[in-house]
């Protein structure tokens, strides 16, 4: 019996644990994909695109208003903003940087700010900058976000130090 713990000990849990190691650079760049088609949705106004990268029982939390709904509630009244996206009414676009990403074939929490940019098109956009966190799966069709939380406002200066990493 001893033995037996030996061998597991001393060669399948370093197995294990380099196997779980691949594939990470293969997982940021799903992951990043994953962003661009948030980006895009938003730039493009694409509410089904957007829609589509959201688990159907995300939730949201917002820091700054100490509030927690599903994120299905935020969409429906997002939805208007994109629409007014898609017809050319407001241009609005979001940009991510990310300071800590921990992520395992399935699963992934990225944290970082966001910049959300948006105005009409005859005025300079609003940028807001927005600390935030967020729980991804994977499923068949991709990542999904289970969980958004915009923590707190963020600077300009803050945004350009994550750059810098």
């Amino acid at each position: 019996m001893k033995i037996l713990l030996l061998v597991w000990f001393y060669f399948l849990i370093p197995l294990c644990v380099a196997h779980s190691g691949t594939g990470t650079e293969e997982r940021i760049k799903e992951l990043n994909n994953y962003w661009d088609e948030v980006a895009r949705s938003v730039r493009e106004g694409d509410f089904e695109g957007y829609q589509a990268t959201c688990h159907r029982e995300g939730v949201l939390v917002s820091g700054t208003n100490n509030t927690s709904y599903p994120l299905s509630d935020a969409l429906a009244r997002w939805k208007k903003d994109f629409t007014a996206t898609k017809e050319g009414k407001i241009k609005a676009s979001v940009k991510f940087r990310f300071s800590k990403r921990i992520s395992d074939p399935t699963t992934a929490h990225e944290t970082g700010i966001f910049l959300y940019s948006s105005g009409d098109s005859r005025e300079n956009p609003k940028n807001e900058y927005i600390h935030f966190q967020a729980l991804l799966v994977k499923r068949k069709e991709g990542w999904k976000i289970m969980m958004e939380y915009q923590k707190s406002k963020a600077s300009q200066l803050e945004w350009n130090e994550l750059a810098a990493q």
